[in-house]
Formats: structure tokens, C-alpha cells, sequence
């Protein structure tokens, strides 16, 4: 059984130490902390049997050091994927409309924006979107049918047509 009180005593003692290494070890604050949480992640799954260990601040250490080396061999692994076909092309600015609609959205409630977004972005029906909010069926039209509305105020030179690509009635 882990005993709570001291794997909490254990990660007051030790975390700043380990997160040092971590940094030194990584060279990232970000990576380290990832690398440092998912050790103590494992620590504490183990605690019963790692509270006897004779080191168990070494034994986070050397978890902490093959996660950076697992890390550092995945990246490798995508640099030479990439360096093979060549870095991505560049992407411009988003264009006038696309700045126009994100503005607009932005201005909708979040459960328009969100139904809007499920059913124009991934094609789901009404009773999907419905499913995943947990709602009837009846208020994801009303979102849909609100959010368009509201669209249209918003964007007054886009056609009706264009906001109702696939009826919801």
C-alpha cells in the first residue's frame, strides 16, 4: 500500500533538485518539467516498492535520463523524416476571409461556435452533435440555425448559401 504522507515529504524534498537536473539534462525549462512530472507519475505508481529502495532519488534520476534519451531518439527520428522530404512549404497569411469568419465567430456563443464547427468542419448530423453535447437534438438546431443567423448579421457580403451548406431542418 502507498502511504501518501511520504511521497509527499519524498516530492517536497527532492522535486526542485530533480527538476534542476531535468533542465540540465533536457536544456529545456518545458521538456524538464514533462520529463520530471511523468517520473514522479511513476514513482508514485511504484511508491509501496520504491519507498524501501536505498536511493529512490537516484532511481527518478535515472527514469528522468531514459525518458530524455527516449525523447531525444523520437526526435531524431523526426528530423531525419523531415530532412528526407524537404521542410514544409510556407504557409502565408490567412487570407481577408478567413480573418473575417474568425472574428465573427469569435463573437458567437461557444455552443454555436461549437456546433457550427462539428457540423460544417466535420460533417456531423445533427443527432451526432447532439449525442456528443449530450443535449436533443432540437437545441443543435437551434445553435445552428441561431449561429447562422448571427453569421449573416456578421459578415453581411456573404450569401445565405454559402452559411447554409447543409441543411439542418
Amino acid at each position: 500500500m502507498r502511504d501518501v504522507n511520504s511521497f509527499d515529504d519524498f516530492y517536497r524534498s527532492t522535486s526542485g533538485r530533480l527538476l534542476r537536473y531535468g533542465y540540465a539534462v533536457a536544456g529545456d525549462p518545458a521538456e524538464a518539467q514533462d520529463l520530471v512530472q511523468e517520473a514522479y507519475a511513476r514513482a508514485w505508481r511504484q511508491w509501496g516498492r520504491l519507498a524501501a529502495h536505498p536511493a529512490p532519488e537516484a532511481w527518478l534520476r535515472l527514469v528522468v535520463s531514459r525518458l530524455a534519451t527516449d525523447r531525444w531518439r523520437r526526435l531524431r527520428g523526426w528530423r531525419l523524416a523531415a530532412s528526407r522530404t524537404g521542410p514544409p512549404a510556407d504557409v502565408g497569411p490567412p487570407g481577408e476571409d478567413t480573418v473575417l469568419l474568425v472574428g465573427a465567430l469569435r463573437q458567437l456563443p461557444a455552443r454555436q461556435r461549437q456546433a457550427l464547427a462539428l457540423h460544417y468542419l466535420f460533417d456531423l448530423s445533427v443527432e451526432e452533435i447532439a449525442r456528443e453535447a449530450a443535449v436533443p437534438t432540437g437545441t443543435v438546431k437551434s445553435w445552428l440555425s441561431r449561429g447562422r443567423a448571427r453569421l449573416a448579421e456578421l459578415l453581411p457580403g456573404v450569401a445565405d448559401e454559402e452559411l447554409e451548406v447543409n441543411d439542418v431542418a
